[in-house]
């Protein structure tokens, strides 16, 4: 099967960035929020991350105008009547995933294969509101989505080679570097990197390190991008809490249970970077 037309359910930070790299590898795009404020948010920072990038050379005015001509916005699942690819990108709810995926398998064709961007729920959870579970995978992308190489897909016990294959595929398309995992919990990225986040956080709430030191010994000594601290704000402390808790319960293992700072922190209301406050201040 050839894709032709992608689905985008959500049209946030993650959704209007899968939208984006879609449509300027050539598809066709349909995206849906729940209300039009969303939407056109959504589409308006598509719009200004593609105007940054005309500014500063790196995109002609015109290869802007054909991307964003591709791209149409919903907020009706009937419009994804005619995909060939759906992703989804709710929120981490898995009640709210299994509603989504309850209308999408009503909405499109048989042929179409349809995708979670979960960073840690079960996809098989998800898969099994479908009559089409063999057509059900995770495509994991990362923040931000046009910058960020990699693409974890997810297959499921159920999940057909076929469906493997043409994600593959796909993910190739759009300019990124595949890895394939098991539906386990955390899957590869986050099952690795939030024990380290976790142990940084108890590290420095135990005071044997300032948080700019931590921080700094992972940059400089491990050649890490960023530090984990820093790495915490930008994900998102209630987001860093949400995957460690969805590991630990179905683990059971002490490595993913939150620290108590990070708990109060998450409570107080103190994200990291989306409310101007975590462990630094924005």
């Amino acid at each position: 099967m050839e894709i032709n037309k992608v689905g985008v359910v959500g049209c946030g930070t993650m959704g209007s960035g899968i939208v984006q790299v879609c449509a300027q590898s050539g598809y066709s795009v349909v995206v849906s929020e729940i209300n039009e404020e969303l939407l056109n948010k959504g589409l308006a920072s598509i719009d200004s991350t593609l105007a940054r990038s005309v500014e500063r050379g790196r995109l002609s005015q015109e290869d802007k105008d054909a991307t964003i001509n591709r791209i149409k916005g919903t907020i009706r699942y009937e419009d994804f009547s005619d995909c060939d690819l759906v992703i989804e990108v709710a929120i981490e709810q898995m009640d709210l995933k299994k509603k989504i995926f309850t209308e999408l398998d009503r909405v499109c064709p048989e042929h179409a294969i349809l995708a979670s961007n979960t960073s840690c729920l079960s996809v098989i959870d998800i898969a099994m509101v479908t009559r089409r579970p063999d057509k059900v995978l995770g495509l994991h992308f990362f923040n931000p989505v046009p910058s960020m190489k990699l693409l974890e897909i997810i297959k499921t016990i159920a999940t057909s080679e076929d469906t493997l294959n043409i994600a593959k595929d796909f993910g190739q398309s759009v300019g990124k570097t595949i890895v394939v995992t098991q539906d386990a919990p955390g899957f590869i990225v986050n099952r690795l990197i939030i024990p380290l986040i976790l142990n940084a956080i108890r590290l420095y709430d135990s005071g044997i390190a300032t948080k700019e030191d931590i921080d700094t010994a992972m940059t400089l000594g491990l050649n890490h991008p960023m530090g984990p601290l820093t790495l915490a704000d930008l994900i998102g402390l209630d987001t860093v809490y949400f995957i460690a808790t969805s590991i630990y319960d179905e683990l059971k293992d002490t490595a993913y249970a939150s620290p108590p700072l990070l708990t109060k922190m998450v409570t107080a209301g103190w994200l990291g970077r989306k409310t101007g406050k975590g462990f630094y201040e924005y």
